[in-house]
């Protein structure tokens, strides 16, 4: 029983770590590849979006050095740039960038020459016409886009075309921009469409293997997901029909989406400025003739990464694998249940806090038959303990004799030894893809449960070590013990000590220091991963209590027999 004991918290390690630790080793030994296509790594008709500003000015003060057309919708505010035809400035309203009151909105996008400049244009290269550039001031049809009201922006060049961009936005986070060319010359000409993200910093947000933040770009059938320093060693570029590029955040997405049908070159690059560009454009230019006009059609994404939002532009723009913007990694299948029943509790409970309490009854629940099960095992288990001390002292120096007899023991009174890991080993991929669910989506974002606990996707800020906050210091993270870590320790503590003491005394001790070390090794993980435990640990301990009155076996001591002579 003692050898058992030992494997079967062996295996509960083992499987803890694989779970956690198996994608990022995988990560590190074999990093994705990246599908490097024929295509020139950087294009070189589409200009650098992005110059070096003498000097970083006031965001405020950028914004009023050049003509504006406003944006207005339910999720955004801000303006275009009529100089150069830009989308810098760009605040998503429905998102503040903490809990605090009065905190700002999240500031996507600004213009250049601010501090984290951050922009998309579109525009066009040719042959034997004059393009507009970065200093061309356009003409715009309205002074604000809105939902209702698209706008129409215009500009003339010297060799005869007339150049148009007209666009339109959705009462979400969706610009539609359609670039048109009128060749009003004496010669035909061609042109080529092409779009650019201009990013001049890396993101605030740390990347993680478990929450990608970067350049990212997808092709018709694969999601390419780039470390910043991939693209400033090596400009990356894809041939498609059908994808996106763009940028991505925690929780935020910039993205250029080409017209689904097109062939274009996606484009991840470092340019000189030391900005990061995303582009792309068109494989094939576009020729025409004197006295006619072409267009080209395009898409182009800031926002937030809304779980339905993505899925719904997906199917219904036919954007592919737009919704890969979130990484929802190996245990997806899990994952995305998770979240869509977690989300419909919360729809349902108005507090996500108690909706996780719900979703624990839930799983608990379905699981219970099997915990059932587990508990008549450890039953029999009990019932045949000493038989089992006695073979091992009986064959103490025969092991393979040993493990014989108890394996025919085994099957003699129909005991499976492995039965108790069949709910561990489910709850770790449940508790993984909560994890996950909890960090990844933008749904879990400053949702608060009770009392100090306002974001259910952060630690708990109410630290024990600085009096919860009366004292103005950060305990080092090996001490950011909160609340809610304490609770987790003291429920485990009497889960534990409801369970019948093991004989073995070194098993004894792990058994007691386990809840502490348990405390110390959640703190850092999301509140609402906490609570989720929490509730578990005392549905178990409610399931004990009924168990052992089903099996009173297993509330009796062990006993150490006397050995075999």
């Amino acid at each position: 029983m003692k050898d058992d004991q030992k494997n079967f918290l062996l295996f509960a390690v083992i499987a803890a770590l694989l779970l956690f630790a198996w994608p990022a080793v995988m990560h590190w030994f074999f990093p994705q590849q990246q599908q490097q296509q024929a295509a020139p790594a950087q294009p070189k008709a589409i200009p650098n979006s992005a110059d070096s500003p003498a000097a970083l000015r006031d965001r405020a003060v950028v914004l009023a050095e050049s003509p504006r057309v406003a944006i207005e919708t339910p999720s955004l505010k801000g303006s275009i740039n009529l100089k150069g035809a830009r989308i810098d400035d760009l605040v998503l309203v429905k998102y503040d960038e903490t809990t605090a009151k009065n905190s700002p909105p999240i500031h996507l996008l600004s213009p250049n020459g601010a501090q984290g400049a951050y922009f998309a244009e579109f525009g066009w290269s040719g042959s034997g016409v004059q393009a507009p550039n970065a200093n061309t001031v356009w003409q715009a049809s309205g002074t604000k886009l809105t939902p209702t009201t698209p706008v129409t922006l215009t500009a003339r060049t010297a060799t005869g075309q007339v150049f148009r961009i007209d666009l339109a936005v959705d009462q979400d986070y969706m610009f539609t921009i359609r670039q048109t060319v009128a060749n009003l010359g004496q010669a035909p000409v061609s042109v080529t469409p092409y779009a650019s993200v201009s990013r001049a910093e890396r993101s605030k947000d740390a990347g993680q293997w478990a929450a990608r933040v970067g350049p990212i770009a997808a092709t018709a059938d694969k999601a390419h997901y780039l470390g910043w320093s991939d693209v400033e060693t090596t400009a990356q570029s894809y041939r498609t029909s059908g994808g996106w590029a763009g940028f991505t955040d925690h929780y935020w997405l910039t993205s250029l989406i080409p017209d689904q049908r097109v062939p274009v070159t996606l484009g991840q690059r470092q340019n000189p400025s030391k900005a990061y560009q995303a582009d792309y454009q068109l494989d094939q230019p576009l020729a025409i003739a004197p006295g006619k006009q072409t267009s080209y059609s395009s898409r182009f994404f800031a926002g937030a990464k809304e779980v339905k939002l993505l899925e719904a532009y997906q199917d219904k723009l036919g954007i592919k694998l737009f919704s890969y913007a979130i990484d929802w990694g190996w245990f997806g299948v899990i994952e995305q249940p998770i979240f869509y029943y977690l989300d419909w509790l919360f729809r349902l409970v108005g507090n996500f806090g108690v909706a996780i309490i719900l979703l624990t009854i839930t799983i608990r629940g379905l699981l219970f038959p099997i915990a059932h099960k587990q508990f008549e095992s450890m039953a029999r288990m009990r019932v045949i303990q000493p038989k089992m001390k006695a073979l091992q002292e009986r064959h103490k120096d025969d092991k393979q004799r040993q493990q014989q007899e108890i394996m025919k023991l085994y099957k003699e009174e129909k005991v499976n030894p492995l039965a108790g890991c069949l709910p561990i080993l489910l709850q770790i991929p449940i508790m993984f893809a909560l994890y996950k669910v909890l960090l990844l989506t933008i749904e879990m974002r400053h949702q608060g449960f009770v009392l100090w606990i306002k974001d259910l996707s952060a630690p708990d800020p109410a630290m024990i070590l600085n009096l919860f906050g009366y004292l103005h210091f950060t305990p080092p993270s090996f001490l950011a013990i909160g609340v809610v870590p304490v609770l987790l320790g003291v429920s485990m503590y009497f889960q534990m000590k409801f369970n019948p003491a093991p004989m073995d005394e070194i098993q004894k001790q792990v058994f007691a220091i386990m809840p502490w070390m348990l405390m110390f090794l959640m703190a850092p993980f999301a509140v609402g991963l906490q609570l989720y435990w929490i509730t578990s640990n005392v549905i178990t301990i409610l399931q004990q209590q009924w168990l052992y009155s089903r099996h009173p076996v297993l509330k009796q001591p062990a006993k150490k027999e006397a050995p075999a002579k």
